[in-house]
């Protein structure tokens, strides 16, 4: 099975293998779960992550949203380097870019904010 390709992405609409989506989602090396909520809106915690740790991938691609507002806390970062997952956070254009120039080099997630 390929990893999931996002096609296209604009502020709060992105496509992935055909299935547009208008929530932010996270991306799973074989699986997409879209309406992805966080318990803090522009705040990235680490219980907002749990299938991306369940899923064990070698990077995660955070983006940011549009303009970066979303952060990736301390402890968010701790956590990750901790299971041996690797961060790259941007805003969410260059996130795109980035997740689908690794999604068949390495076992990579992204996590993605749509909007601001």
């Amino acid at each position: 099975m390929r990893p999931p390709r996002i096609e296209h992405y604009r502020f709060g609409s992105i496509t992935v293998d055909g299935q547009r989506h208008t929530q932010d989602l996270i991306i799973l090396p074989e699986r997409v779960i879209g309406g992805w909520w966080r318990k803090e809106g522009h705040a990235l915690h680490p219980d907002d992550l749990t299938a991306v740790f369940e899923a064990a991938p070698e990077v995660l691609v955070v983006g940011t949203g549009a303009y970066g507002m979303m952060r990736v806390t301390e402890e968010t970062r701790r956590a990750l380097e901790e299971a041996g997952i690797r961060l790259i956070a941007a805003p969410t254009a260059e996130a795109v870019k980035t997740y689908n120039g690794l999604r068949e080099k390495q076992r990579v997630a992204a996590a993605l904010h749509l909007t601001c």
